[in-house]
């Protein structure tokens, strides 16, 4: 007969059980049990990692608006918040972010469409940039994140966009196309605005860290 692990919920019943957990207050087995599935239903589960991409470069500026007067390519406002597992803000996180412009093309000298971000008191962060372009060798248009805070794991991540072309209006399909996307939850839903003014894009993207 296979030897199959017990689950997390399977573990805390037999600590109950067993009284190896027990409250500090006097608490049935079932009192403990729902008090611990309250606590883990108010969890936020760690962002997905993805990979980190060739084309990171330190000493970004904070800079909240990335597209310049005339660029090329459809308005995107990117949006978030940085939280930790228990949804607590983050004091002095960073989120360094960067994305090829609408030619599919980084800039490697320079600044363009580069930002290192401090959030604000909220925890929230915000851009204003470009859709980024395509280009050979990761056909999905994409954002690169690395995010770190004090006393929490360094995250490195990627967002993805719902409407790309390239999950052939389907991503709950073909979020996996050719392993370009690793988690289907860093592909985003697009919010689309038509005026007043350009027609423009918005995406949120919160990130949670987990602890060192």
């Amino acid at each position: 007969m296979a030897n199959t692990k017990p689950d997390r919920r399977e573990m805390l019943e037999m600590c109950i059980s067993r009284g190896l957990l027990v409250g500090g207050a006097a608490m049935t087995q079932t009192q403990l049990l729902a008090f611990w599935q309250k606590t883990e239903a108010g969890m936020h589960q760690p962002t997905k990692a993805e990979v980190l991409g060739p084309f990171f470069r330190k000493g970004a500026p904070d800079n909240k608006v990335l597209r310049a007067p005339g660029d090329a390519g459809f308005p995107l406002k990117v949006t978030g918040r940085v939280i930790d597992t228990r949804g607590r803000i983050l004091e002095d996180a960073k989120v360094d972010l960067w994305h090829a412009d609408h030619e599919g093309l980084y800039d490697t000298r320079g600044y363009r469409y580069r930002t290192k971000l401090s959030p604000d008191a909220k925890g929230l962060y915000g851009v204003e940039t470009v859709m980024p372009g395509h280009y050979a060798d990761r056909p999905a248009q994409h954002i690169h994140y690395l995010i770190s805070a004090p006393g929490h794991k360094t995250l490195i991540t990627q967002v993805y966009f719902a409407t790309d072309p390239f999950f052939e209006g389907d991503p709950v399909k073909n979020w996996n196309k050719r392993g370009i996307a690793s988690n289907k939850e860093l592909i985003l839903p697009v919010k689309l605005f038509e005026g007043p003014g350009a027609p423009r894009a918005e995406v949120n993207f919160d990130i949670v860290l987990e602890k060192a």
